[in-house]
């Protein structure tokens, strides 16, 4: 079988590739059209953030079999198209995250004593000691927004600094988080203490433009404001206006929204008290090492073996059990998803009930699809199919299974609840036809509802004309409904409440979202996406 690496990666990757019997080529710098001349001849492609797998080039693969990114980032793989053709797509999620922790530890000292504007100035010729005076971090409190796997270990080489630790991370739970010695807190209150502001979360819906103009009025005006995480993340433009203005003393950036960056598309690189680097979180001789050796092994094993291993599309599991419960994987996934974006509080247990014909399937791969689902929206691609249940036990979340072999409804169901810290729960599905998954059940409303795409879900009165109303909104903001779902609770009293689901050819703005909430008769709304 024949391996195309395309973009850079550290010659261990290769040899492992080579001892493994595999037949690799190693082509860098393709462009897509000439990716997609030769990729028909490949089994296997290794890639790192260059090289772009769209649905153009699945399409032309005809032979391909595996994808490998070597990292975490999946944003330049089109993993619904790889789906749908059967293609693994895996990644190495665990491979960079000292190295990213480590960097944002870098840019805080390295803001914090001006060490690049120093070192600018004495090459110039300067020596202004007293221009550059910087500040010890000792007895500072740095604040984390998101406290996972990279947020923890920043944590960690923080206390090690003698700095008191705070975050904000609505999906951790509080006792595991202050086991780790840490205060968890609100957002608004961390920007009021925080002598530190550092960034540790994925670009996700919830997560985009997360830090912004409110944020920066609440910080201290001596406050410093890193991100090594992902571009997007916090509002430049607001950024931007905190720096010029004296908002916040100074800024450390790795990523941009639009990258790479220049003085004509990022007008942060003329100001003074910001500094920044080129997207280097990952950039150490020993996480390339790392993340080159994880995706190769991986590779090699599936592509001789058959054993699959930190995919994302795919449970690791044979092919056997996985055409029988496929089905009921993607369900769970979807279930998982739908959860996690419209629940509160940090998720303490789930528990999971295979229901009628499912009871007698093999349900592990299944469990593991609906942690994965619940954790994607939070998580993004540092979650797959390997890790997710690892990532439960990390956060201290309750995992319980049952069966159930009499079903009243339907021939197999799944139904789960998910408690949480400000609540619970439930939701029920199951397959209809060839294999379409279905939401049959939401807390005490029965629907049938096809989570697909972006949609928009909401709570609202059972009065005339919402319905109505909320098309107009929807029309007038430019949205097209391509399908509707009702589930309708009581017994038609003056309190009866609906929820709506609504499929939309596209994602909902936040502004349109605002709208929509202050429609009559609407209690809550929320955007959602499975694409």
């Amino acid at each position: 079988m024949k391996v195309l690496i395309s973009d850079n990666l550290a010659p261990v990757g290769a040899q492992i590739l080579k001892d493994a019997g595999l037949e690799v080529d190693i082509n860098t710098g393709l462009a897509p059209e000439e990716l997609k001349k030769i990729i028909n001849g490949y089994d296997g492609l290794v890639i790192r953030s260059a090289t772009k797998v769209t649905s153009e080039i699945i399409d032309a693969a005809d032979n391909l079999k595996v994808v490998g990114r070597a990292g975490i980032g999946l944003d330049n793989v089109d993993i619904p198209a790889a789906s749908k053709r059967g293609i693994v797509v895996m990644n190495a999620p665990d491979g960079n995250a000292t190295t990213a922790a480590e960097h944002a530890i870098a840019m805080m000292m390295s803001l914090t004593r001006n060490i690049p504007q120093a070192t600018a100035r004495l090459k110039a010729g300067g020596w202004d000691k007293k221009k550059f005076q910087g500040r010890e971090v000792t007895g500072k409190t740095v604040g984390i927004i998101g406290i996972g796997r990279i947020g923890s270990i920043f944590a960690g080489r923080a206390q090690g600094l003698k700095m008191k630790v705070i975050a904000f991370d609505p999906h951790m739970p509080r006792e595991l988080v202050e086991k780790m010695g840490i205060e968890l807190v609100s957002m608004e209150e961390l920007c009021n203490r925080a002598d530190y502001i550092s960034v540790h979360v994925p670009l996700t819906k919830e997560t985009s433009k997360l830090v912004s103009t409110t944020e920066f009025k609440n910080m201290k005006n001596s406050a410093m404001f890193i991100d090594c995480a992902r571009g997007g993340v916090v509002d430049e433009e607001a950024l931007y206006e905190a720096l010029e203005s004296g908002e916040i003393a100074g800024a450390a950036l790795d990523v941009f929204e639009k990258e790479p960056t220049s003085l004509e598309t990022t007008p942060l690189l003329k100001l003074k008290n910001f500094i920044c680097t080129p997207h280097l979180g990952a950039s150490t001789s020993e996480a390339q090492v790392n993340v080159a050796v994880t995706i190769a092994e991986q590779m090699a094993d599936y592509l001789n073996n058959g054993t699959v291993a930190n995919a994302v599309n795919v449970p690791s599991v044979s092919a056997e059990v996985l055409s029988m419960v496929r089905p009921f994987v993607n369900l769970a996934e979807m279930l998982g998803s739908f959860h996690m974006q419209i629940a509160r509080g940090g998720v303490e247990e789930v528990n999971l009930e295979y229901i009628g014909d499912l009871a007698d399937m093999e349900i592990s791969p299944v469990t593991v699809a609906f942690l994965k689902g619940l954790f994607t929206p939070i998580l993004k691609d540092a979650v797959n199919f390997v890790n997710a249940p690892m990532i439960a036990k990390d956060r201290g979340i309750r995992v319980v299974e049952s069966k159930t072999n009499s079903s009243d409804d339907f021939t197999g169901l799944l139904k789960v609840t998910v408690k949480t810290s400000e609540g619970e729960n439930t939701l029920a599905g199951t397959v209809f036809g060839k294999g379409e998954p279905r939401l049959v059940r939401l807390n005490t409303f029965r629907l049938e509802a096809l989570a697909d795409g972006p949609m928009l879900f909401v709570y609202n009165q059972d009065v005339p004309g919402v319905i109505g109303s909320l098309g107009t909104t929807l029309g007038k903001g430019g949205i097209n409904i391509s399908r509707m779902t009702v589930g309708r609770e009581g017994k038609g009293g003056d309190q009866d409440q609906n929820v709506i689901l609504l499929n939309t050819d596209t994602l909902i703005s936040k502004e349109l979202l605002e709208e929509v909430k202050a429609l009559d008769h609407i209690d809550d709304a929320m955007a959602l996406d499975f694409s």
